[in-house]
């Protein structure tokens, strides 16, 4: 049977969401006023906005970091196949001419 886990992202985000829920409704369950509750509320949603954000940019560089690494491989592998199919290629028409002069 395979084992599947959660990737660190998705514990994160569902960590964030159940974050926001149970603040959400703590904040209206709480007994204080309307606006109390609104601004309590606008003032989580920013904290949220802000947090999500932060996780974004923080994402986006790694993302940029591993695609960066992608093509330095790609450049340094395709540069190793190219030598391997040049050499080939003299291997081969060095065998050719010695099996047309013998």
């Amino acid at each position: 049977m395979k084992d599947e886990g959660y990737s660190a992202g998705s514990v994160l985000v569902s960590f964030l969401l159940g974050g926001v829920v149970g603040a959400g409704l703590a904040l209206l369950l709480a007994p204080q006023s309307g606006r109390e509750t609104r601004q309590q509320i606008k003032d989580l949603a920013d904290d949220v906005k802000d947090k999500t954000t932060g996780y974004m940019d923080k994402a986006k560089e790694t993302v940029a970091t591993y695609v960066d690494q992608g093509k330095e491989f790609y450049t340094e592998k395709k540069s190793l196949v190219a030598s391997a199919i040049d050499a080939g290629k003299e291997a081969f028409e060095k065998e050719k001419e010695r099996l047309s002069k013998g």
